[in-house]
């Protein structure tokens, strides 16, 4: 029996194009729910709202395992074709095998070094700051991404939208999009240099 290879990029393409064809209605309502729910039953999972990082080792467990089930038995919903991409727990296990331990973000100065971390660890994690994807004015764009590189705790920005560029709608698939996401990363580089901290990951 040949061992499991990681799937690549290509073959989840493949799959994207080739697995069960499910309604996003039906992955939304009632196939992700009733797993999660079943699964948690099955392993005992019970949260304590009051914790926000469990910690109880055996509670843990049972979440990587019933996580891996689900993974495994659901598989990843692919919104443009409306398949599922399925994987087999061997493939799971080959992807996280292979997958890169640690990788630099930024340069200079402003390098930062992301390490995969447990629960367990001492080292204290990345800070990343930004609007996360959030809607942002064009007038208000470059204020606001300043303000966070300007935070001495922020390791990198995770920038937000830009609402408008240029007064035009960015409407998805037109020359506007990438005229907006153009000028979204224009201006983020701007505010960290404005900041004084060029070379700042993104």
């Amino acid at each position: 029996m040949a061992l499991a290879q990681k799937v690549t990029v290509f073959e989840a393409f493949n799959r994207a194009k080739s697995g069960p064809k499910v309604a996003e209605d039906t992955w939304d309502n009632e196939i992700i729910p009733k797993t999660a729910s079943r699964l948690k039953e099955k392993y005992g999972i019970k949260m304590d709202k009051k914790v926000m990082i469990p910690t109880d080792p055996v509670l843990v467990s049972n979440l990587f395992k019933a996580g891996m089930e689900m993974l495994v038995e659901c598989g990843v919903y692919c919104m443009d074709t409306g398949r599922v991409i399925k994987y087999s727990e061997e493939e799971v296990w080959a992807s996280v095998a292979a997958a890169p331990r640690s990788c630099v973000i930024g340069e200079g100065r402003e390098a930062r070094l992301l390490t995969a971390r447990s629960y367990q660890d001492g080292r204290p994690p990345l800070i990343q700051g930004g609007p996360t994807g959030a809607p942002c004015s064009e007038a208000m764009f470059l204020p606001i991404h300043e303000s966070y590189a300007k935070e001495a705790i922020v390791d990198t920005i995770v920038d937000g939208v830009m609402q408008t560029i240029n007064g035009y709608d960015p409407t998805p698939n037109s020359p506007w999009e990438i005229a907006a996401v153009k000028q979204e990363a224009y201006q983020v580089r701007l505010a960290q240099a404005r900041a004084g901290r060029t070379g700042m990951g993104l």
